[in-house]
């Protein structure tokens, strides 16, 4: 059985060793709901219960017995199971993790081909996976024997159903994999084709992990216990991915077959009187019916592109919402559920048009209705189609596709690539909830055109600035690829939402995308921590009102100079009043080769700020620190028409206001309607990342730019902040319509400079935009953006005034709710 199957060998020795320790318990009665059985304590008083142990067994047979029994009825009830396939109910779990698993099977190959392979990499990962695997069958087995020695019967019991469930997966596992027989990532051609001799699929390490950390979770079911052990497994599951051990597919399957036996095992063995709590994560209750809770229901996140961001802030900005942190996005949909709530049942000092309101009410209440069945009570379960599309992009003329240095035709659009010519891209988004779990996909392929090779002068002028090597005179390829967007997998733990995988992030307000970090960027591979409800901090902190708190762990990708150097972020937004939302957000590039190591010594350094000196080199903190503060002022007493937000960025500051004539700004206002106009708003924004005089010849190298991480503040390519990018100037203006909720008509201008300090004799160039988008009744809907600039100079790039049309329309449906 390999390695997995070697750990439940040791843990059941483990448990018969301390079965003939002579330990005694406390006498329990079998009592647990839907037929649950206990295993007898040695030595307590004999009494029936549904193990059908009778007074007289043998204290040998008190754990052998019901064991073996409890292995034959838990595999009967496994493999019997899908004889109820046939019933509706049982399709609300199935269908969807049918319909997940086999779109990742579909895509396993390509996703392996995505992973490095290098040795010392492979064998980290191996090493990884094998260790979490022994230290979960060593928890249980210490379980149980440290519970026999102490009389604790709780613990023991949580050895004895670890076990059990550990050997249940262990046997199910192995017998899927001799039907399967598919070949590992490294085996044959790597195209992971079933019936060819292997075996790959499902992973045994995953599906023990996973069953272990069940039992423990459903046992001990506190939030610290609960973030261990799904941690652990977790763990196991991606190192068995990225040991190239297990096709992506393998693990899903795995973790979700030890998960379910895990909870099954203990929903059917689970002694009540012990503790614990039932096997759908929903808190501790002697009810096993009992209707689940918001705070134990894992919510994918609205992708940053949803309408529904827009007209939340209006809501917010109208005064119908107290409770929204727009200064701190993604929000899960639960989330979104309960700021619509909140609206429904507050008020406003003048909510302009009422039919207008409520008909945004009506809108956002049809699409998050899943969400308010389960705030009343229902299960969260099921598989969901978010949306099927297809855009295409066309740009006739010469178009601006480098942000960091010269600036960006196409912004904030998840790093899509474009150039002149026609893009297209397809693709889809669904996303899955059981419980505390929840998956979201978004996948869509590219097409792009190829980009000439830059000039001579710019290339001479980038290696200049950015202080790297001439880049080649190569151009860029057409594209054509299949992407992920954001993708990712989440569960909520009490008040904290985990998720891992690829995420994009929002972290200021406005439209006009954040200074620290926006959706200019492809989204990054990432380990998330976040609350997705507010809450309040304990003693004379409570004073700062409502909290949420954002955590980050990725990778960058795309870097030459320093390959794939890490990223953490932190951001803490908290509302003193309702009328003032204030936000702080930190991020630290670190590590990669040739970059300062992403040790522990180095992470806490970075994250206090603490400015050390490395041997033969100048004082200075580790990593590449960026940070941010935001504001979001609803101005009270004017019958809810003005909005002031803005942002303060600094890089390699402490604080975001310690060189004030240094670092950028980005001032906002909002008018929420216009007089005699109540269906039309207004934006407007100005940002820059100027700093004339300040360490007079900085030449663009203070903002968005570091002396070790010369490859700039960016994943492949696009910057991760605001697209003013580095020296430059800019100011939008944003006019909204509201036709209705979905259908709504945009006038946007924006006026760009970069300054002559950083490209010799500078640049600027206008964009005038007209946007709209209507969804009908049927789900279809269509988006469709006109957009004309004008470069009216640019002498680097170009010998005069030159100017492009950008048209961008999008056919798609969503289902209806």
């Amino acid at each position: 059985m390999g390695r997995a199957g070697n750990c439940w060998v040791l843990m059941l020795s483990a448990l018969a060793f301390a079965q003939g320790s002579g330990s005694n318990g406390a006498p329990k009665a079998s009592s647990a709901p839907h037929e649950a059985t206990a295993y007898i304590a040695p030595d307590s008083q004999p009494a029936m219960n549904g193990t059908g142990i009778s007074p007289g067994t043998d204290p040998e047979n008190r754990l052998i017995a019901p064991f073996l029994k409890h292995m034959a009825s838990d595999q009967k009830q496994f493999w019997t199971g899908p004889m109820n396939l046939g019933k509706p109910a049982a399709w609300k779990t199935f269908g969807p993790f049918l319909g997940f698993t086999g779109l990742l099977t579909a895509s396993d190959s390509w996703i392996s081909r995505q992973v490095p392979d290098g040795p010392s990499q492979l064998k980290r990962s191996q090493n990884i996976s094998t260790f979490g695997t022994y230290t979960l069958a060593g928890v249980a087995g210490s379980a149980y024997l440290w519970g026999a020695l102490t009389r604790n019967d709780h613990m023991r019991e949580t050895g004895l159903l670890a076990g059990e469930a550990a050997a249940n997966s262990t046997v199910a596992a192995f017998l899927l994999k001799n039907v399967t027989q598919r070949p590992r990532p490294l085996e044959g051609n790597g195209d992971g084709r079933f019936f060819q001799g292997g075996s790959s699929f499902p992973s045994e390490h995953s599906a023990l992990a996973w069953s272990i950390a069940s039992v423990v979770a459903h046992e001990y079911p506190g939030t610290l216990t609960k973030i261990a052990a799904y941690s652990l497994a977790s763990a196991v599951t991606l190192t068995r991915v990225t040991g190239k051990e297990h096709f992506p597919s393998d693990v899903v399957v795995g973790s979700a077959l030890g998960w379910y036996l895990g909870r099954q095992i203990y929903r059917a063995h689970h002694d009540p009187e012990l503790g614990g709590a039932w096997g759908n994560f929903y808190g501790p209750s002697d009810d096993f019916d009992r209707p689940p809770i918001a705070e134990h229901m894992g919510s994918t996140y609205m992708p940053l592109d949803s309408w529904v961001y827009p007209a939340l802030d209006r809501l917010a900005a109208l005064g119908f919402i107290r409770g929204a942190f727009v200064g701190l996005k993604p929000w899960t949909r639960m989330e979104c559920a309960r700021l619509i709530e909140e609206a429904s049942s507050g008020s406003a000092e003048d909510g302009g048009d009422n039919r207008d309101i409520a008909a945004m009410f009506v809108r956002l209440r049809e699409e998050f209705v899943d969400e308010f069945r389960l705030l009343d009570g229902g299960r969260n379960s099921g598989v969901h189609l978010d949306s099927v599309y297809s855009r295409v992009v066309s740009i006739s003329g010469p178009a601006l596709t480098d942000s960091l240095h010269f600036g960006q035709t196409l912004s904030y659009d998840f790093g899509r690539p474009f150039g002149r010519g026609t893009s297209t891209q397809v693709g889809g988004a669904f996303r899955f909830a059981q419980g505390p779990l929840a998956i979201y996909l978004r996948a869509e392929f590219q097409h792009a055109p190829s980009i000439p090779a830059p000039s001579d002068a710019v290339r001479t002028l980038i290696a200049e600035r950015d202080q790297v090597p001439e880049p080649p005179a190569v151009p860029r390829d057409t594209i054509n690829r299949a992407r992920l967007l954001d993708a990712y997998v989440a569960l909520k733990v009490g008040k904290w939402q985990i998720s891992a995988g690829r995420q994009s992030l929002s972290w200021a307000p406005g439209p006009g995308g954040s200074l620290l970090w926006s959706d200019n960027a492809e989204p990054i591979d990432m380990v998330r921590i976040t609350n997705p409800e507010p809450f309040r901090l304990p003693s004379v902190l409570g004073l700062l009102g409502p909290v949420r708190v954002d955590h980050f762990v990725g990778r960058l990708e795309g870097h030459g100079y320093i390959p794939h150097p890490f990223v953490y972020g932190q951001k803490i937004n908290f509302k003193p009043i309702p009328s003032l939302e204030i936000g702080f957000g930190r991020t630290i590039t670190i590590g990669g080769k040739g970059g300062d190591p992403f040790t522990w010594g180095n992470f806490v350094d970075s994250y206090f700020g603490r400015v050390v000196t490395p041997p033969g080199q100048g004082p200075s903190v580790p990593g590449d620190n960026h940070v941010s503060m935001d504001w979001t002022f609803y101005v009270p007493k004017v019958r809810n028409y003005l909005v002031f937000y803005g942002e303060v960025y600094a890089d390699d500051d402490l604080i975001p206001w310690q060189n004030p004539a240094k670092n950028p700004y980005r001032p906002g206002l909002y008018v929420t309607r216009i007089p005699g106009i109540p269906k039309l708003d207004f934006h407007v924004e100005a940002a820059s990342t100027e700093s004339p005089g300040f360490h007079s010849g900085n030449r663009g190298n203070l903002n968005y730019w570091n002396s070790k991480y010369r490859d700039g503040y960016v994943n492949n390519g696009n910057l991760l902040g605001n697209t003013v990018g580095r020296d430059g100037r800019s100011i939008q203006y944003w006019f909204t319509y509201w036709f209705s909720p979905r259908n709504t008509l945009q006038f946007a201008y924006k006026h760009n400079s970069v300054s002559a300090d950083f490209v010799p004799q500078g640049g600027a160039w206008q964009d005038y935009g007209l946007a709209h988008q209507v969804q009908f009744r049927s789900g279809l809907y269509i988006k469709s953006n006109l957009q004309y600039e004008h470069i009216s100079r640019y002498p680097l790039l170009f010998d005069g005034r030159e100017h492009n049309t950008a048209a961008v329309v999008e056919f798609g449906f969503t289902p209806a709710r």
